[in-house]
């Protein structure tokens, strides 16, 4: 299976303050033929004003990781987290139960870009928490760094999902194989630059959908940064 999404043609929002563009069906934006990928539910590419934000809200039952291109984002929750996430760090949030969060940009002249990835967990019900971790541009450089998992591995966020996702810059020469067991899938995003997956040219903000694959080759980048899903 190969399906691949170009950018142009995800769900669109303009509220003034926020432009976001969705990967999937959210909140008005309905496609029946794109609403997840898997345990994959959300991709979310957000652009907050400057001196702007997402106010109070609550989720719950929602592995949520935040992925920070430009700018920067201040995180408050009903846990007690405070924090600010930058380009290179991922913001693992595990709403569980419940939790209430806000997302704010507060640099006056500076908008923030980033991702907002959600995936539905295994488990229900279980207790909120929150984790963030800093992965430097040296650690994607050429290869694919695991940010996310279901076990931790690798000082990856730990989810609460059977999913892997990573993380890579290729440019130039670079190649990068993934090797995809067989019964999983996968969902490689282009955040920026330009790439080729499997032989296809992506762009920023296009997508594909791989099943039945053995192996994943990212090669002929150019300033590409990549998430790389791996689920099952």
């Amino acid at each position: 299976m190969r399906e691949l999404r170009r950018a142009g043609e995800r769900g669109y929002a303009d509220h003034g303050w926020l432009k976001s563009y969705h990967s999937f069906s959210f909140a008005d934006y309905y496609d029946p033929r794109h609403v997840g990928f898997g345990p994959l539910r959300v991709i979310n590419e957000d652009r907050i004003a400057p001196g702007t934000g997402f106010g109070t809200h609550g989720h719950r039952d929602m592995e949520i990781l935040s992925y920070v291109l430009e700018g920067a984002l201040a995180h408050q929750d009903s846990m007690g987290n405070g924090s600010t996430i930058v380009p290179g760090d991922v913001q693992r949030m595990s709403a569980g139960s419940g939790v209430r969060h806000s997302e704010f940009n507060h640099d006056r002249s500076k908008t923030t870009h980033f991702l907002q990835i959600w995936i539905e967990p295994e488990v229900i019900g279980v207790a909120p928490s929150y984790e963030q971790k800093h992965f430097a541009d040296a650690e994607k450089r050429g290869r694919l760094r695991l940010i996310a998992s279901g076990d931790g591995a690798d000082g990856s966020v730990r989810i609460h999902r059977d999913a892997r996702v990573y993380a890579a810059l290729i440019d130039a020469r670079e190649r990068v194989a993934h090797a995809l067991a067989a019964g999983r899938m996968a969902y490689v995003h282009v955040a920026r630059g330009r790439v080729s997956v499997n032989g296809m040219p992506l762009e920023a903000g296009d997508a594909v959908k791989l099943g039945d694959t053995p192996e994943i080759v990212l090669e002929k980048g150019e300033n590409a940064e990549v998430l790389l899903f791996d689920l099952k």
